[in-house]
């Protein structure tokens, strides 16, 4: 049995911070109760502080869902604490997610102070939260960009405090994966108490990367992902959970495992896009439209031999309806042949040469051939009469 991975989603409040994408209380319930059907350990729900809706939200979700840990996310304020405490009080299981920045970039340019303020803020965050709920989770915003001997003090500081899980935030999209890996690892041998607190990995999307980052993290000792359903969120968006899952499945080696029911990834999927007005982009990994469509004739050719040949996943797996045959002027004799079986039409080799050529031409014509002109280009081939 491989080493357990919790799954922290932030989709209805890192996930929501995407312009346009808002969602009123009753919206956020039905979501969150997709994800506690889902399987994820815990849900973000909302930042209480920031509007008298999100603090109803926080409120509402708390009773409709009971397995999942609930949070709710505060700046290293008092006050911040305090509402979200009080939001969270009919919470089974409640955590605080609160933090400060660590790089240099932010105590100077934007919280303008210095380290030795931040630390004491930091450390004063963590043990508040942890007289207002059950756990505490510290965020060290934008550790991609600390000075890592600083950043190593500062989770040493907030476990001391009483951190129960401490977020390494790649706030900006910016490192590697092996840079990430590396910040992990570096955290894993040189913070002393860092056995007592599990280590999260929360990244963002901006070069691409947050789907890499978090793997690598994971393979270096972090224990929990933070992501986002389609991989929504600020900018360019956070980790996809539905990636990090199949990832970890199909990677089966690496020793890291889920709690996520992968047969209702795309149905959630849908879910999320719908309430959100935000599509999906047809070839987004596991839930696009497309993950499960060939229309290249030399892979539509090698897929129905063996379905195996281009698809490391059964769509099935992750509630996806069957693989599809997209028939285009790059299918093949063996996709049209396949297609024109399915509706009732079998044809000899000399015939599906004939129909083959004919569309051709229709297909040139066409984006995609449907079913309707393949019953066309059969009406209008001599030997179909």
């Amino acid at each position: 049995m491989g080493k357990r991975i919790f799954v922290f989603d932030t989709t209805l409040r890192d996930g929501e911070q995407v312009p346009g994408c808002q969602l009123n209380t009753e919206e956020k319930i039905t979501v969150a109760k997709a994800l506690d059907e889902l399987g994820v350990d815990v849900i973000e729900a909302g930042f209480p502080v920031s509007s008298p809706g999100d603090f109803n939200s926080v409120v509402e979700i708390t009773k409709a869902v009971t397995r999942p840990t609930i949070c709710a996310l505060t700046r290293a304020k008092e006050a911040d604490i305090n509402i979200a405490g009080e939001a969270l009080r009919f919470a089974k299981r409640s955590r605080i997610h609160t933090g400060i920045g660590s790089s240099d970039i932010h105590i100077q340019h934007k919280l303008r102070t210095t380290r030795e303020n931040i630390l004491e803020m930091a450390v004063a965050a963590v043990k508040h939260a942890k007289k207002v709920v059950h756990e505490v989770e510290f965020f060290c915003e934008d550790a991609g960009r600390a000075d890592e001997a600083f950043l190593a003090r500062m989770v040493e500081a907030v476990i001391a405090a009483g951190a129960d899980v401490v977020n390494i935030p790649d706030t900006t999209g910016y490192m590697l994966p092996w840079q990430y890996g590396e910040r992990i690892k570096y955290l894993m041998n040189n913070v002393p108490n860092i056995d007592k607190a599990i280590i999260a990995a929360h990244c963002h999307n901006d070069l691409g990367l947050a789907t890499a980052n978090s793997i690598a993290a994971l393979t270096n000792g972090a224990r929990q992902v933070e992501c986002t359903i389609n991989g929504i969120g600020e900018r360019a968006g956070n980790t996809a959970l539905e990636e990090v899952a199949m990832i970890l499945k199909c990677h089966s080696h690496l020793g890291l495992e889920t709690g996520i029911n992968t047969k209702k990834l795309v149905s959630t999927s849908h879910l999320v896009s719908t309430l959100m007005r935000m599509q999906v982009q047809h070839n987004k990994a596991i839930v696009g439209r497309n993950a499960f469509a060939h229309s290249s004739g030399i892979h539509q050719d090698g897929f129905l031999k063996h379905r195996e040949n281009y698809e490391i996943i059964d769509p099935a797996e992750v509630g996806a309806d069957a693989s599809s045959i997209v028939l285009t002027a790059r299918s093949g004799r063996a996709a049209l042949n396949h297609r024109l079986a399915t509706i009732g039409y079998m044809l000899s080799k000399e015939q599906l040469d004939e129909a083959y050529k004919h569309f051709l031409d229709m297909a040139d014509q066409l984006r995609k051939v449907e079913d309707e002109n393949l019953h066309e280009l059969m009406r209008a081939s001599e030997f179909a009469k």
